[in-house]
């Protein structure tokens, strides 16, 4: 009964944790690094992707404007993404351990931190053992010109929207994560992967999207969920839900002060879950080196996927 409800009973999960949704500003607001990089946007060419691999699930419906990318805080953002891809980060075969990670990216559903919140990830993900997964999920549409996407908004502040409200409109995406879980395995044997030991982490708007996944991606069923910077927002915690890694920074400022509603939700159905808080990060810190203590929130990740075996071969 879990896995089929329907997108309504997926919104009533999901608290009233605040969310602002302009651009690619849910992501970048607060994440510049200790080296100083541009705010500014700057259009790129679209990546060579060799290794991508087009998912099953159609281009998103009445799309006009085309994919584009560019760079911004010494990283790389796509945007429009009309095609969903998956990109595989795999691990020397002599040290895969059997474990796998779909890895998605932030953003505001507006834009994908491709570089800092996917490939970098994928990269550490792969560094331990791991196959990485990036998902290149579908976004909302943006003007196609950047200048326009790029310049800010005029008049009043827009109603900061609910977590409820971005469910409502989460199909595609939902779908773009159960066809990548799908396809990690149907080839799980070629990848060196064990398919009962596939994870799924996500930050920001891919951190929603983790957890819409976990309650309502049918099929997908993730074997543990990290979530990174997301809202925290109680939730009915399903009977089988997975073990949870979540990071947070204090001074965050779209969730910092939402409560933590959703780690008491985990604890009291007495699900695993390590949750921390650092006092400084910001919001969509990921793999920016930072002078701040949540520059190593994925050594913590590594620590508590090793204390649970995620790390080491099975028997």
């Amino acid at each position: 009964m879990i896995r089929t409800m329907g997108m309504t009973q997926v919104r009533r999960r999901f608290g009233r944790a605040l969310l602002r949704l302009v651009g690619c500003a849910l992501t970048l607001g607060t994440v510049t690094p200790a080296t100083a990089q541009t705010d500014k946007m700057t259009a790129i060419a679209i990546p060579a992707q060799s290794a991508a691999i087009v998912l099953g699930t159609g281009p998103l419906p009445n799309a006009a404007a085309p994919e584009s990318w560019h760079s911004q805080y010494g990283s790389v953002f796509a945007r429009n993404v009309v095609v969903a891809t998956l990109t595989p980060f795999l691990p020397d075969p002599a040290r895969a351990n059997g474990t796998a990670v779909v890895v998605a990216p932030g953003g505001g559903f507006q834009t994908l931190s491709m570089e800092n919140e996917g490939w970098d990830v994928a990269r550490a993900l792969a560094a331990r053992g791991v196959a990485a997964f990036v998902l290149k999920y579908r976004l909302n549409q943006t003007p196609a010109d950047l200048a326009t996407f790029a310049r800010p908004r005029a008049g009043p502040p827009m109603p900061r929207p609910t977590p409820e409200a971005m469910m409502a409109n989460l199909a595609p995406q939902i779908a773009d994560a159960r066809a990548a879980f799908a396809l990690i395995r149907t080839r799980a044997g070629e990848w060196h992967v064990d398919p009962a030991r596939i994870g799924m982490v996500g930050f920001s708007a891919g951190a929603m999207l983790t957890m819409a996944t976990t309650v309502n991606g049918q099929d997908a069923r993730p074997a543990f969920i990290g979530n990174i910077y997301g809202p925290l927002s109680a939730m009915t915690v399903p009977a089988d839900a997975p073990p949870m890694f979540v990071a947070l920074a204090a001074d965050d400022p779209l969730f910092g002060n939402a409560g933590y509603g959703l780690i008491d939700s985990w604890r009291a159905a007495k699900r695993p879950v390590e949750f921390h808080l650092f006092e400084q990060g910001g919001h969509g810190f990921g793999m920016y080196p930072k002078a701040t203590t949540s520059t190593g929130w994925f050594e913590a990740f590594a620590r508590w996927m090793d204390m649970h075996g995620w790390l080491r071969r099975p028997r």
